[in-house]
């Protein structure tokens, strides 16, 4: 089984390195970083990762703006994304729902949760075994 591809948008670079060593450590799978929503957007255009975790705040292109983009390019729209923020309000759980995310999650979360939700998306993606 290859590993998955995990892309994290966070301008946050020791959350993003923690939260890469942590699921790399506990799951079977690859971490690639990017640190603004205009970063991440070009790293999935060429990744095309399975799972990405977005970060609402932060400098030259924020999360929602870049989910926005994300879900009106076909290239990269299946992509399921995880918003994971310190953002704990219902104005922003509710546009990134509809925007389209498949879970939002607040800061702080413990890995073996974050693993958890993150591979309850990705078998959702897959659909039934048979």
């Amino acid at each position: 089984m290859s590993k998955k591809v995990i892309l994290i948008i966070d301008d946050e670079k020791d959350f993003c390195n923690l939260i890469k060593l942590n699921l790399e450590q506990v799951g079977d799978f690859e971490v690639l970083t990017a640190y603004d929503g205009k970063e991440g957007i070009e790293i999935m255009r060429r990744h095309k990762p399975d799972l990405v975790l977005l970060d609402i705040m932060m400098p030259v292109m924020d999360g929602l703006t870049a989910l926005k983009i994300m879900k009106e390019d076909f290239e990269i729209m299946a992509i399921p994304v995880v918003m994971l923020t310190a953002k704990d309000d219902d104005l922003s759980r509710v546009k990134a729902i509809w925007s389209y995310c498949q879970d939002y999650i607040v800061k702080p979360i413990t890995t073996e949760e974050l693993k958890a939700k993150i591979e309850a998306i990705l078998n959702k993606q897959q659909g039934p075994k048979n």
